[in-house]
């Protein structure tokens, strides 16, 4: 299965958004393995954001994000990484589709009320980033033979 971070960004969380995000993901068939509310520091906010360091804008990134908590979420799931992309919406909620988290949610390309992991590779750095390998959990997921067919379980 493959594993996926999902931020509820310091928007989402003020504007009370939390459970909404959280069952949107649920319903999906995404298993919640690692959750907890945190205060990003400037170590994390730079390993989180290395990619966007440079940039002009890189200021307003960490002022915003360090505005309040947020809540690390981590999700499992055939192709979760993509499933959670489709289910977030692009960056601009502006843009973002009706019926995505975005689109239903938010109105800006930085208050969006979520970050997701782009890739499976940007998962699993984003997870190490927030979680310790002691706050994942593994448990059975009962509805697993109700949302997959056998053949797209990976043994």
């Amino acid at each position: 299965m493959e594993r996926t971070l999902v931020l509820i960004k310091p928007d989402g969380l003020q504007r009370r958004l939390v459970g909404k995000v959280i069952s949107r993901l649920e319903r999906k068939g995404l298993l919640l393995i690692g959750m907890k509310m945190l205060r990003m520091h400037r170590d994390m906010l730079a390993r989180h954001y290395q990619h966007l360091l440079d940039r002009s804008f890189y200021p307003e990134i960490a002022e915003f994000m360090t505005s309040a908590p947020v809540v690390a979420t981590c999700w499992e799931g055939v192709e979760a990484v993509a499933t959670v992309r489709t289910l977030c919406g692009v960056t601009d909620g502006r843009e973002a589709d009706p019926g995505t988290i975005r689109g239903d949610l938010s109105m800006s390309v930085q208050a969006n009320v979520v970050h997701a992991s782009e890739t499976p590779g940007v998962a699993q750095n984003e997870i190490d980033t927030f979680f310790n390998p002691t706050e994942l959990f593994e448990y059975a997921d009962p509805h697993r033979m109700l949302l997959y067919s056998k053949s797209e379980i990976p043994s």
